[in-house]
């Protein structure tokens, strides 16, 4: 649980070093520029040197052109070639305008061959038809309407039988509709379209005016080749320009990249009458490495603070966490990375939701599946979820194994524990007894878990240098005083017998850490030495404080109870899957395994799902918030990505 160290980077030269600079600072891929003004007060005479990105337009529409190509052109190393803006501007306009050009030839080929293909499939709808589409379009006093109605529009047609001008002629039929033709007088014309209208009537244009439907399908089919050739061509031009000029778009378009993402830094540079400053940040593993080829740049001085020296400037936070660890970052990341100075709760939460996931999704072979699943979705989707999947089916496998549960069957596993030398399973989820057991072992795990995250509130608030808030909040030594002598009290009165709640123990372990809660504000000041640390009216203090108490209280309960819902899952597994099991008796030996697979396969998909929610809503709400804020900075430095 912990974070790299940084080095905060004062950089200091002649403006007619600064790209030497810049280049180095890109080129090592781990600094992190900053804004001048956090490390200095005074800007009067400074002066930004760059507002926009001027390399942004021209990386921009180049992209643009070859993301029309579909060709995939990986960047590489341009540090020796180093042509001038103009030049890189000139090639992008140029570039962009031929692609351009290429594509839009491929594009309107392709548009044409669609177009014929378009009209081709209308045409044959009507090759019956022995008169040229030209004489039926242009007929004096009548008008045809050639297109498509809906089947059972066809019926509809009996209503309009006394009208002698409703009447379509149909030609062919496909699976939804009838193709054909109707006709008006051009006195009823709107009346009868209005009619077909509301048939729900698509017209369709027939094309080739001298020629019957049947010589223009034949014409169709002697274009369409032609056109494919075409589109073959086109595609054919367009790959062989890229071919030609596949290096140079690739250094150019890499150099781009490069300036780009270099000119963030430049944009956040300040210039000092003739010299420039730089500042950022840098993980302390690479100071050395960065010192040693900025000194070899004429003019250039540094100035190198630790981190922790400098928590006033927010330093960006790196995470850094062992590989069991590493996937649940993501976790981390959604929440909020931490400050500098505060806890990382990866290895925490990596520790905690992977062994609660394991207590409610309880199962040998479902845990075996999940693992497979969660593995594919990482190595062939990239799917970070997956990683965190993996570990959780293999807890899922170990108190499945536990709870003796191998997709459902709930006593396959007993001749394992009778050689063992348990006369039975050690866990039998469905009986009263048990459900007791687990659902008081659920609320048990949350209070070991609510005081292991107010323990970390304590170490993370001393770090951070609140004294005040380590020793008297409710997530603090009071707060851990105080709940821990509550639940304890109550669970040896109710459970044991024990008569532990003694005047001495409530006044010692629950009233004074209780009051100490309460008055944390003016107890905080006081050891902050703070000169108001009195409140401007002690009785409206008191009354704010009293209803803060209230909520402080719920929080302690309604935390608890929350981990009821661990032990819920368990019986909810069990619970649905004997519901499978029932469905599969009562449908005999023919369908008894399709149903035990399908409903295991439904099981799993829906409890993955609902388990992997719960889980973290355990750790957002109930734990993390007790000593995490998640308000830090993540480390961004210069790097170029390649895609």
């Amino acid at each position: 649980m912990a974070v790299s160290s940084m080095q905060a980077v004062n950089i200091i030269g002649l403006m007619e070093h600064i790209d030497e600079v810049i280049t180095v600072l890109g080129e090592s891929g781990v600094f992190h520029p900053d804004e001048v003004s956090v490390f200095y007060n005074n800007l009067r005479d400074f002066t930004h040197l760059q507002t926009k990105n001027i390399y942004a337009e021209p990386l921009t529409n180049l992209k643009a052109a070859l993301n029309l190509t579909k060709r995939v052109f990986p960047l590489t190393d341009v540090s020796d070639f180093s042509p001038s803006f103009e030049e890189l501007e000139s090639f992008s306009s140029v570039t962009t305008s031929e692609i351009d050009s290429l594509v839009e030839a491929r594009e309107a080929a392709a548009a044409k061959l669609e177009e014929e293909k378009r009209n081709l499939s209308i045409a044959e709808h009507f090759a019956g038809l022995d008169v040229e589409i030209e004489q039926i379009l242009k007929m004096k006093y009548m008008k045809a309407h050639f297109g498509k109605l809906p089947k059972d529009s066809m019926e509809k047609l009996e209503a309009y039988k006394d009208n002698k001008y409703v009447d379509f002629a149909v030609c062919t039929k496909d699976k939804t509709h009838c193709w054909g033709v109707y006709f008006t007088p051009l006195s009823k014309e709107d009346e009868i379209d209005r009619i077909f209208e509301g048939l729900y009537f698509e017209p369709a244009e027939l094309v080739g005016e001298k020629e019957t439907p049947g010589e223009r399908i034949e014409g169709y089919k002697k274009e369409l080749p032609l056109l494919e050739k075409q589109v073959d061509e086109a595609q054919r031009n367009l790959e062989e320009y890229l071919d030609d000029n596949s290096e140079q778009i690739t250094r150019y378009l890499s150099k781009l990249e490069e300036l780009y993402l270099y000119s963030g830094i430049r944009s956040k540079a300040m210039q000092y009458h003739n010299s420039f400053i730089i500042v950022g940040w840098v993980p302390a593993e690479n100071k050395k490495q960065i010192k040693k080829r900025l000194k070899k740049i004429r003019s250039v001085e540094l100035d190198f603070a630790d981190a922790k020296e400098e928590i006033d400037k927010r330093p960006p936070v790196k995470l850094k966490n062992c590989f069991l660890a590493k996937p649940f970052e993501f976790y981390t990341d959604m929440y909020g990375v931490p400050n500098y100075n505060e806890i990382d709760p990866t290895l925490f939460i990596a520790i905690t939701y992977t062994i609660i996931f394991g207590i409610m999704f309880a199962d040998i072979g479902q845990g075996i599946c999940l693992s497979v699943v969660g593995m594919l979705m990482w190595k062939l989707k990239g799917m970070k979820i997956g990683r965190i999947l993996t570990p959780c089916g293999i807890s899922s496998v170990v108190f499945g194994t536990i709870f003796g549960s191998l997709f459902g069957f709930e006593h396959v596993l007993d001749p394992l524990y009778f050689a063992m030398g348990f006369k039975e399973k050690p866990i039998e989820v469905m009986t009263s007894k048990s459900i007791i057991v687990i659902l008081l072992a659920a609320v048990a795990i949350g209070v070991l878990l609510v005081i292991t995250a107010m323990c970390l509130n304590v170490y993370s608030s001393i770090k951070q240098g609140h004294i005040g808030r380590a020793l008297f909040s409710a997530n603090g030594v009071a707060g851990i005083v105080f709940y821990s002598a509550l639940v304890f009290g109550m669970v040896a009165e109710l459970m044991f017998n024990l008569h532990i709640l003694t005047l001495p123990y409530i006044l010692g372990l629950i009233v004074l850490p209780f009051l100490l809660i309460f008055f944390e504000e003016p107890l905080d000041g006081l050891i902050a030495k703070s000169p108001d640390w009195k409140p401007e009216s002690w009785a409206g203090f008191i009354m704010e404080h009293i209803i803060e108490s209230i909520m402080v209280l719920l929080e302690y309960v309604t935390n608890t109870v929350s981990f009821l819902r661990v032990g819920a899952f368990v019986l909810v597994h069990a619970g649905m899957m004997m519901v499978v099991f029932v469905l599969a008796d009562t449908a005999g030996p023919v369908a008894y395994w399709p149903i035990v697979v399908f409903g295991n396969a439904f099981v799993m998909v829906l409890e993955a799902l609902l388990v992997s929610i719960q889980v973290l809503r355990l750790e957002y709400y109930e734990m993390f918030s007790r000593f995490y804020s998640g308000e830090g900075r993540a480390f961004e430095p210069v790097r170029i990505i390649n895609d």
